[in-house]
């Protein structure tokens, strides 16, 4: 996806993950996540949005010094999401994709804050219109590039437990392009990661929203068409730390 894109994207979900929340109620419960409820989820969402909005705005290259924010009464946390995420939206409109700024990852630039953002507001704005009793899906080509970016980042960052995958997946959108093979890499125990179309010891296939959320772990496999080995697609879904 391209930088409009992603920032169309972000505008739009953003709105609407905090419209989703009022209506769900903020002490409803958010089944997908936790014990959190809709008022824990906004106050997450409101703090990713100030944290990263900070970092863009000010172009800081290290989080030294950056206080967390105080968490707001409830009847705030709406309007402090809304304007924490208004800002975040400014700050990457306003900044070059190749600035350097701070992240966790070797990508230290504002266009991967930009394109995480994105994905944080999509399945977020889903736990929310869950809550809320609605029924949502993510925007096939954003779940498509939300796989993608899964699949390279979060896939290697393991649970200290987690259980050898022991085999290949091919996971396959059936909705909009994408597909990736991931091959077990003895050296560093993850996966090498390529965008084509190959056997696997297990197929995950469905539409990209399902499978974005699948990953997530915000529906179970048996919501998604597994072929193959089942047992591997089921450690694989299991083994990234969210």
């Amino acid at each position: 996806m391209q930088r409009d894109e992603h920032l169309a994207a972000l505008e739009r979900d953003g709105a609407a993950f905090v419209d989703a929340c009022e209506s769900a109620g903020l002490s409803t419960a958010v089944p997908s996540c936790g014990d959190w409820t809709v008022a824990d989820l906004l106050w997450h969402v409101s703090g990713v949005y100030t944290f990263f909005g900070t970092i863009v705005g000010q172009r800081l290259t290290s989080i030294d010094g950056i206080a967390k924010g105080e968490r707001p009464d409830d009847e705030h946390l709406a309007t402090a999401c809304r304007a924490a995420h208004d800002a975040l939206v400014a700050a990457l409109r306003a900044t070059p994709d190749d600035t350097v700024v701070w992240t966790w990852v070797d990508d230290r630039s504002v266009g991967f804050v930009r394109r995480r953002m994105a994905h944080e507001t999509a399945v977020h704005r889903w736990d929310a219109e869950r809550a809320a009793g609605r029924e949502w899906a993510i925007d096939p080509a954003l779940a498509s590039d939300g796989i993608d970016e899964f699949l390279h980042l979060f896939v290697h960052r393991r649970s200290d437990d987690a259980a050898p995958v022991g085999g290949s997946v091919h996971v396959h959108c059936g909705d909009v392009a994408g597909e990736w093979t991931l091959r077990p890499d003895p050296t560093t125990a993850t996966f090498t990661v390529s965008r084509e179309h190959a056997k696997g010891d297990c197929a995950i296939r469905g539409a990209a929203s399902d499978i974005l959320l699948g990953l997530w772990r915000r529906l179970p496999l048996g919501a998604l068409d597994v072929v193959g080995d089942t047992d591997v697609a089921a450690r694989f879904v299991a083994a990234p730390r969210l």
